[in-house]
């Protein structure tokens, strides 16, 4: 399965197994998990707007429909690496689904997620994939190129992996050979109102910890730790070679429980959606009044 199919199927959120797996389109019949946030998650799969927004849902021609009535569009970035227990794609899951939810209301185009990003510390954890920083940069450029060719002027990088921090340095360089077009990048996890979220939850989060577990980034059948991991020492975390950071971390979590209930992070994951969604209706940059 590839990385930008993982967020469309829903295994994690106990599909039934007599029935084909069900996409997350509300189309199809899934058995939900119990507690508190089973409400939040039926709704969202009981509510289909018939707008395929993403654009490998999408032909060419309705592409060039769309660019005819708007211009925007949204490019998220993500990374192959260790999660702890959860999954290695939890980084490309988060922010296609986060830019998908925002951006459905909208019928703004989601571009597939970038699946790889800039995670070298992480290359002794199997199955961590990492590509070097002037790669990743010229990936990225090359598609805002392209996006830029096809007409699309304004563009919201939703960014899920914090070692894709060069991308956010490129924008600005990027822009100013592209005039005609504007550029956000947003770190869909730690922009102030999703941060302060979080904080408000539980100020002990972080890497693989709850604040990434979410039912669509689960592995069905594999029990979480019951404990609270202590925050790593970061300074460590940055200055150790990736056979010593594998040793240290352990499983991978950097700190805070593993899980909290569904009702904690389903608030969280509005909060982000709604944060994410104020982006693409803003002024992109443009003077106000």
């Amino acid at each position: 399965m590839e990385a930008s199919d993982s967020i469309r199927w829903t295994k994690p959120l106990q599909c039934s197994d007599t029935t084909p797996p069900c996409q997350v389109t509300g189309r199809s019949t899934c058995v939900l998990p119990t507690g508190t946030g089973t409400a939040y998650v039926a709704a969202w799969f009981a509510t289909p707007t018939g707008i395929d927004v993403r654009i490998s849902d999408m032909n060419w021609m309705q592409v060039e429909e769309y660019l005819r009535r708007d211009d925007r569009a949204v490019l998220p970035l993500g990374s192959t690496e260790q999660h702890s227990h959860l999954r290695l794609t939890v980084d490309c899951i988060l922010p296609e689904r986060v830019a998908a939810e925002a951006a459905e209301p909208l019928g703004i185009p989601v571009f597939p997620v970038v699946p790889y990003g800039v995670t070298p510390y992480f290359r002794e954890f199997p199955g961590s994939i990492s590509l070097r920083v002037e790669t990743h940069l010229h990936v990225v450029r090359d598609i805002l190129d392209g996006m830029a060719h096809s007409g699309f002027r304004r563009i919201l990088i939703v960014n899920g992996h914090g070692g894709n921090s060069a991308v956010q340095q490129y924008v600005p360089e990027w822009t100013a050979d592209h005039p005609e077009c504007r550029v956000i990048f947003h770190n869909w996890w730690n922009a102030p109102l999703t941060w302060a979220k979080v904080q408000a939850i539980d100020p002990v989060a972080s890497h693989g910890s709850w604040m990434e577990n979410f039912p669509w980034t689960r592995l069905p059948n594999v029990a979480m730790p019951t404990t609270q991991r202590p925050m790593v020492d970061l300074a460590t975390v940055r200055a150790i070679d990736p056979v010593g950071l594998r040793k240290y971390l352990g499983d991978g979590n950097y700190g805070g429980v593993y899980q909290r209930p569904d009702e904690d992070t389903l608030a969280l994951w509005q909060v982000a959606v709604e944060e994410t969604r104020a982006l693409l209706t803003g002024s992109w940059g443009e003077p106000v009044g």
